[in-house]
C-alpha cells in the first residue's frame, strides 16, 4: 500500500501552480509551550501568562505563540500537497511573522510554486521552490516565506513507493 500520493512528485508541479491547502489547524497551549520550552526559548511572553499581562499593560490577554511553532504548523499544513515526496529540505528564506498568534487561533495555508530546477547530480530528484502563506481564520497573515525542497521524481521513485508507473505519451 503506498504511503504517498501518486500526484505530487517533481514532474507533477508547474511554476505558477497555486494551492489552498484543505486542512486547518487550531493552535493549543501544548503546541506553544512544548516547543518554546523544548528549545529553551527564554522569552517569557511565550510561557508566563502573568508576565505577558503585566509587561503589555493588559494589551495581551494570552501568551504569544512562539514564531517557530507558527512556522512549523504552517509548513506542516503545506506538506501533504507540496513536500510529501521530499528527500530533503534545502532552505527557508524571507520568513516573516507579521501578526501574533494565540492559543485557539486556527491557521490555514496557501502555497505557490515559484521555480523548478534540476538537482544537479541527482537524476532521481528535482528542486522545487515554493512560497507559502499562513493565515488565521479571519484572513490575517501570520507567517510567509519561501521554501526549497528536493523532491523525488516519479520516473525514479513511483514503483518503489508502490505506485504504478505512468504510461508514456505517444506522439
Amino acid at each position: 500500500m503506498p504511503y504517498t500520493s501518486p500526484d505530487n512528485y517533481f514532474e507533477h508541479f508547474t511554476a505558477g501552480d497555486r494551492y489552498e491547502h484543505v486542512r486547518g489547524r487550531t493552535v493549543s497551549n501544548v503546541d506553544n509551550l512544548w516547543l518554546t520550552l523544548t528549545t529553551l526559548n527564554t522569552a517569557q511572553g511565550h510561557f508566563n501568562l502573568d508576565y505577558i499581562h503585566r509587561a503589555s499593560g493588559g494589551l495581551f490577554t494570552e501568551r504569544l505563540v512562539m514564531g517557530g511553532a507558527t512556522l512549523a504548523i504552517v509548513i506542516g499544513l503545506t506538506a501533504e500537497d507540496m513536500s510529501e515526496n521530499a528527500l530533503a529540505d534545502l532552505g527557508l528564506t524571507g520568513v516573516r511573522l507579521p501578526a501574533p498568534v494565540y492559543r485557539g487561533d486556527t491557521l490555514y495555508a496557501h502555497s505557490e510554486v515559484v521555480e523548478l530546477s534540476d538537482a544537479g547530480d541527482r537524476p532521481d530528484a528535482g528542486v522545487m521552490t515554493y512560497r507559502f502563506t499562513g493565515r488565521k481564520g479571519d484572513g490575517t497573515v501570520v507567517v510567509e516565506g519561501t521554501r526549497r525542497v528536493l523532491l523525488k521524481r516519479f520516473s525514479h521513485w513511483a514503483e518503489r513507493d508502490g505506485h504504478v508507473a505512468e504510461p508514456e505519451e505517444t506522439a
